[in-house]
């Protein structure tokens, strides 16, 4: 019995002895881990640090970023319109449209701060500016990641910690609940993932987030009391949002649309972009040639292309030993970055026959002068053609849901127009070879080009020219009545940039705006019907070589026959 014992007690003590040996030998694992862990970290850390302590010269766009909107040149409109939506005393969610490099990122930044000065705004100095490219947020259908709206680390996930091992879901907060009483940017609003823009539209009505768990019970007692809150409260978001994007508002879904102010920054201009370039050039410090500027307004389209223009001629410039940039830098610029020549936006250069200035918009909010050329010729076969050249013989439109082809709307506003004229004129024009043609790179998308068309075409078949000062946008109806189209200001600001002496617009598209001194150097005439266009435009007492294929008597239209 006494041998039994000492057997057992020896095997009790070998155990021990192993697994005291097996628990010791763990610990100094522990502590040498620690401590390769601790040099590991400190030889990091001074990499880190030794990495922050050396930078490159500051880029040229970062010395020059506004810091106040007096600096954002070209866009007092939509700048003032953004003020008024978020500097009062109830804040709006608002969207920003406009091509890049124009100031958009700048102005929502400058906002927060003006707002928070105002005593009026529910803005702090607490609220903070969350900004999120939606181009790059990170975003997982299965729920596991949303840096936008939020999402739950539940504990099967790896890295889960204590709290996951306890079998407690935790709640991670996006950007909505970092934004929580400031500003949400969201950059390129139009890029965010259609599950992540469903949710934002339910955050933006509740003011809070909601989050699911299948690992939280509300009658679990070892969940911690802050975590039960937000499963039965959500996490508050109650924010502005500020979405900026480059796409057209077309493509914007309706329903964040329809819950936000709609703000339009336009397209540079030739003097922004010399403004811009001039400072560019006074922050470096760098004298310049004659034509550099006039090279640079001819390219650049916006205030990025122009700094870059101007960072990289004064890189050529040192390359060489000179202080100065030349002429001939910007060129080579020019052409090593492959740039194309801004559209340019003039008038016809003299009066001509069929020749007509039209306006159209570019962008969302960009008029520009689309000149209109319109010839007829007679054919000997029974049947002529109507050949329309400078835009797509047919349109495609297409969006989340589906997409549609149709015939462009400008060929059927242009047979409107051939329905209207052989009907006034008596002229069987089926017989006749119809050429119309959009002389610049816009795109018509739409049917305002149906007076300018009209007006062209009438001009070819009496060969009488048309006022090359005059410039034109209306909807045209087979019976000849002018009805309203959209952008009506970007175009009457076109034809005034472009120097136009009046502008044709449709009756109903007038607006008080036009009586301010803003469009004191133009005159804005209303038209109801072609009639009125033709009277307005047309030069009678003007004869042209040229003979017409209408045997027409031209001489007994004292005013049009229409």
């Amino acid at each position: 019995m006494t041998s039994i014992f000492s057997v057992f007690s020896f095997i009790q003590f070998f155990f021990a002895i192993v697994i005291g040996l097996y628990f010791w030998n763990m610990l100094s694992k522990q502590r040498t881990n620690k401590k390769a862990i601790k040099k590991k970290s400190k030889r990091e850390l001074k990499k880190l640090h030794k990495m922050r302590q050396r930078s490159l010269t500051e880029p040229l766009s970062e010395k020059i970023r506004p810091i106040k909107f007096s600096e954002i040149i070209g866009q007092e409109k939509g700048i003032e319109a953004l003020r008024s939506a978020m500097c009062g005393s109830n804040p709006q969610h608002v969207i920003i449209y406009g091509p890049p490099g124009v100031g958009k990122t700048a102005a929502a930044r400058l906002v927060l701060k003006e707002a928070q000065k105002k005593s009026e705004s529910p803005f702090n100095k607490m609220s903070e500016f969350i900004e999120l490219d939606a181009t790059i947020a990170r975003f997982d259908e299965r729920g596991i990641a949303d840096p936008l709206i939020g999402s739950v680390h539940d504990p099967i996930y790896q890295g889960a910690g204590a709290m996951g091992s306890a079998g407690i879901p935790q709640p991670k907060p996006g950007a909505v609940t970092k934004a929580h009483g400031g500003i949400l940017f969201l950059d390129e609003i139009g890029e965010l993932h259609h599950i992540q823009m469903n949710k934002l539209l339910k955050v933006l009505e509740d003011r809070k987030v909601f989050l699911e768990s299948s690992y939280y019970h509300l009658d679990d007692n070892n969940i911690p009391r802050y975590v039960h809150d937000i499963f039965q409260n959500g996490l508050p978001a109650d924010f502005r949002l500020i979405g900026a994007t480059t796409k057209q508002p077309r493509d914007i879904p309706p329903a964040i649309r329809s819950r936000c102010l709609e703000i339009f920054f336009d397209l540079l201009t030739p003097a922004d972009i010399e403004k811009i370039a001039l400072n560019a050039l006074e922050k470096i410090n760098c004298e310049i040639a004659n034509g550099v500027i006039r090279l640079i307004k001819e390219y650049a389209i916006n205030g990025r292309q122009a700094v870059n223009m101007v960072q990289t001629a004064r890189g050529i410039a040192t390359t060489n030993g000179r202080s100065n940039i030349l002429e001939a830098d910007v060129e080579k610029v020019i052409m090593n970055g492959h740039y194309s020549p801004r559209p340019v936006n003039e008038l016809v250069a003299k009066p001509q026959v069929g020749v007509v200035n039209g306006l159209a918009v570019r962008g969302a909010s960009n008029g520009v002068i689309d000149q209109v050329e319109v010839v007829v010729s007679k054919v000997s076969s029974e049947s002529g053609s109507l050949n329309i050249t400078g835009i797509a013989e047919e349109e495609e439109h297409k969006n989340r849901y589906k997409k549609l082809k149709r015939k462009s709307m400008v060929k059927s506003s242009a047979e409107n127009v051939i329905t209207l004229l052989q009907r006034e004129l008596d002229i069987d024009l089926n017989s006749y070879d119809i050429h119309i043609d959009f002389a610049s790179d816009a795109i018509v998308d739409g049917p305002s080009a149906g007076i300018t068309m009209a007006v062209a075409l009438y001009s070819a078949l009496i060969n009488r020219p048309i006022n090359n000062k005059a410039a034109m946008t209306g909807k045209i109806s087979i019976n000849g009545q002018v009805r309203a189209v959209g952008g009506i200001i970007p175009k009457v600001e076109a034809a005034q940039r472009a120097g136009a002496d009046k502008v044709l617009i449709p009756k109903k598209n007038w607006k008080q705006i036009f009586n301010s001194d803003k469009f004191s150097q133009i005159e804005i005439i209303k038209v109801d019907n072609l009639q009125e266009a033709i009277n307005e435009t047309l030069l009678l007492d003007q004869v042209v070589d040229q003979k017409s294929d209408f045997d027409l008597d031209i001489d007994s239209f004292s005013t049009p026959v229409l």
